[in-house]
């Protein structure tokens, strides 16, 4: 069974550092786009960053320049360097990755269990 663990969330003042890890479980056959999405109260879930296997980043606008996504495809791990944090970051942070189960599946989205950033000012 393929999960996805999460860790490195909490509460930090504004202008300090955290950072996520999601590691994938389970010995799944590859794993291609892997990457963050965060979710604030009453707000959509969005797009925050993602990478796919060969290295290639996207960012979210909002997060450029303060916000570096990178991964270890030997661990099955992503992670999220999250620098000089404002208040409006505070959201449920959720790890998503397109995994091929076996050689014969399809690529399946799967999520992690979300971890809570809570930035105070």
């Amino acid at each position: 069974q393929v999960q996805l663990v999460e860790s490195g969330g909490g509460l930090v003042q504004a202008g300090g550092s955290l950072r996520l890890s999601c590691a994938a479980s389970g010995k799944p056959f590859s794993i291609d786009t892997m990457g963050w999405y965060r979710q604030a109260p009453g707000k959509q879930r969005e797009l925050v960053a993602d990478i796919n296997r060969g290295g290639s980043t996207r960012y979210a606008e909002s997060v450029k320049g303060q916000f570096t996504i990178s991964r270890d495809n030997a661990k099955n791990t992503v992670y999220l360097q999250m620098d000089s944090l404002k208040p409006e970051d505070t959201a449920v942070y959720y790890c998503n990755a397109k995994i091929r189960r076996y050689y014969y599946s399809s690529s399946t989205d799967y999520w992690g269990q979300g971890t809570q950033v809570t930035v105070s000012s």
